[in-house]
């Protein structure tokens, strides 16, 4: 018969299970939660009812968590909670819980195109590697871990092509007590993230003249063995918003921006989905697709006519 164990010591053999097949920045994020959360509120108990993991969700709700961040934790409590069922070592509990709706719809940031323009105009008059970086998040949606971890060998002028294989992110081990947090670069968000970006006419004029005499190791932002890490670049970034009057915008925003641009050219989604490397084309549909009134009295016309 399976001893019983309490949640504490059921989320640590799931773990330790777990971390032999996600990525150390997702096991890091999961143990966060563990330390943080799981462990010091529901720890000793060797049993859960569906009002106990509802007054869980719900309290982190109540003390100002957004509904994305519980979300994400419950996905953890959820995963140790189905674990510790499945090898025996707790009673069943009914993990269907219903979140209340989010309430704020946050529009995307991007730039206009005017603005697009202006710092693209800046960039090429002024090319070091900080601002190639930002050229490039802006003329192929690069996210900033993809940038910061770009290498000269990525680049192939030959075929006018980005590679972008890997990130790098600052990830913390809240279960040490010295070095809490380390730069790991590895792969990409997912899968449809590792991928092949064309790049612009103007890019590939603005590096063919330097661009073969570089270490191919190198990193594209330092010119050297070591990257700059997504912190430190974001501040280069937001000095440069700064200097040249534009709005306060997230980094992310320069993404953004890329693709409104190519939804604003008519590219169809399934290229840009894939440009941007999302899983699923419905991500780019949910971000960027929002038809105004002239194209929905265009759409319910042009069905009418077909009707007569």
């Amino acid at each position: 018969m399976t001893q019983k164990r309490k949640i504490g010591e059921i989320a640590g053999l799931w773990a330790e299970e777990k971390s032999l097949y996600v990525k150390e920045s997702t096991m890091a994020a999961y143990r966060f939660f563990i330390r943080n959360f799981i462990v010091p509120e529901l720890g000793e108990k060797n049993r859960l009812t569906e009002d106990d993991l509802h007054r869980f969700i719900f309290s982190k709700l109540e003390n100002g968590k957004s509904l994305n961040y519980v979300k994400d934790l419950f996905t953890v409590l959820k995963m140790i909670l189905n674990y510790g069922m499945k090898k025996g070592y707790m009673p069943r509990v009914c993990t269907d819980i219903r979140f209340p709706p989010e309430k704020v719809n946050r529009d995307v940031e991007i730039l206009c195109v005017d603005e697009h323009r202006k710092i693209l105009e800046y960039l090429k008059s002024n090319v070091n590697g900080e601002n190639l970086g930002i050229y490039i998040c802006l003329t192929a949606g690069l996210r900033i871990g993809e940038i910061c971890a770009l290498q000269w060998k990525d680049i192939d002028t030959k075929a006018g092509m980005i590679h972008i294989g890997k990130t790098i992110q600052r990830i913390y081990h809240s279960e040490r007590k010295t070095g809490m947090t380390e730069i790991v670069i590895g792969p990409p968000k997912s899968k449809n993230s590792i991928r092949a970006v064309p790049m612009t006419d103007e890019l590939m004029e603005m590096i063919s003249g330097f661009a073969s005499e570089m270490n191919p190791e190198h990193y594209l932002l330092t010119d050297s063995s070591k990257p700059i890490e997504p912190h430190t670049y974001r501040i280069h970034y937001k000095k440069l918003m700064q200097d040249l009057d534009m709005p306060r915008m997230k980094f992310h925003g320069l993404r953004h921006s890329f693709a409104t641009r190519c939804i604003e050219s008519n590219c169809d989604y399934k290229t840009v989905s894939v440009l941007l490397g999302h899983s699923d084309i419905s991500t780019t549909l949910n971000l960027y697709v929002h038809p105004n009134l002239a194209q929905k009295k265009k759409c319910v016309e042009t069905v009418w006519r077909n009707l007569h």
